[in-house]
């Protein structure tokens, strides 16, 4: 994992989504470091790297459940591309850093379409995509049961933006309530139909 803590180098937003894609499409684990911290995120004993702070880690893909027995297709580039350009009903980072980013960058969570999930409009999603642009950077380390290491780094890391098995981070409540917070707000406005 030392290459993921200490990379030689991070990816941008533009280099991800060029052609070809540096991100290989197999399994892994990825890291996000930040220029521009959320405000209210703590980041005292997070790790850093030059003049960025790690403040979420994931991976692709998920471990089988038991019930369903087999793993998912994704892998490492889809689920970053996913990060950098998707939305926040398919990525939970982005659900995160734009219920965090609400008023900095003046967006609104809403129901969308028919299956009401929720999502930034499409306006609200590019100012977030811009944000990220600027603000996130990736890197990664490709290995066959990610799932593995990821439990390992959220017990040694300080990662207030993981939600999943990170519940004793004192980030997690607070980060579930801006996210619950925008939810509410977003169901007392009309469905936005596409």
């Amino acid at each position: 994992m030392e290459e993921l803590l200490n990379p030689k180098s991070v990816h941008t937003r533009e280099v991800v989504l060029a052609k070809p894609c540096p991100v290989p499409a197999e399994p892994g684990i990825y890291a996000w470091f930040f220029k521009e911290i959320p405000h209210s995120v703590p980041i005292d004993g997070c790790l850093k790297y030059k003049d960025l702070t790690l403040l979420y880690i994931g991976i692709s893909p998920q471990k089988a459940s038991p019930r369903k027995g087999k793993r998912s297709s994704q892998n490492l580039q889809r689920r970053i591309k996913t990060h950098f350009k998707g939305d926040a009903s398919i990525s939970t980072l982005r659900m995160s850093l734009g219920s965090l980013l609400v008023d900095r960058l003046n967006i609104v969570l809403r129901q969308v379409g028919k299956t009401k999930r929720f999502k930034f409009s499409h306006k609200d999603e590019d100012r977030l995509s811009r944000w990220m642009e600027k603000n996130a950077m990736v890197t990664w380390h490709v290995c066959t049961e990610p799932w593995i290491f990821e439990d390992q780094l959220i017990k040694e890391q300080n990662l207030p933006l993981n939600l999943q098995g990170n519940k004793k981070h004192p980030f997690h409540s607070s980060l579930l309530l801006a996210r619950k917070t925008a939810r509410e707000k977003a169901k007392q406005m009309p469905v936005v139909i596409k």
